[in-house]
């Protein structure tokens, strides 16, 4: 057991310490002016049951950053245990969809076709978050998968086992 504070010299701590609290992971999309983008996020958590909210978190450094912090209306896929490849593409490039099962829908947003959960969203609020904002969104519809969850835990990403 080792105990550090967060700050200079200490970073690579920190997010160990971080990586311990397993995430789901998500693609949030949008529609760009120059197209479909989406972004790989794992920040993404339930705020209130009434109103109906969720909130996620881009990085400042993010090229995309601006973007999903401006735009009304997004849509939070929580990936499914299979498409890591699409967390991994959404990660480094966000406006090639062309190797994506996706569609356009009725209200504009480009919707992968694949997740586990989806959560189609309008903007209620941005805060700022250090590096990072929090983007909080209304949920208007809820569409549930039928596949299990992709999980992100110590810097590595897998599958959830039920049971102890």
């Amino acid at each position: 057991m080792k105990t550090v504070t967060p700050g200079p010299g200490s970073e690579r701590s920190y997010r160990d310490a971080l990586g311990r609290f397993a995430t789901g992971v998500t693609v949030v999309t949008t529609a760009g002016p120059d197209g479909p983008m989406a972004i790989t996020a794992n920040s993404f958590s339930s705020l209130s049951l009434d109103p109906p909210l969720v909130l996620w978190a881009p990085a400042k450094s993010s090229r995309r950053y601006q973007l999903f912090c401006d735009t009304p209306r997004f849509a939070i896929h929580v990936l499914a245990d299979d498409q890591l490849p699409v967390a991994l593409h959404f990660a480094r490039t966000g406006h090639d969809f062309a190797p994506m099962d996706w569609e356009v829908g009725p209200d504009g947003l480009p919707l992968l076709r694949h997740f586990a959960a989806r959560f189609d969203c309008t903007r209620h609020d941005v805060h700022d978050g250090g590096d990072h904002a929090i983007v909080v969104g209304r949920v208007n519809d809820v569409t549930i998968g039928d596949a299990d969850p992709l999980v992100f835990a110590n810097g590595e990403y897998g599958r959830f086992s039920l049971g102890l």
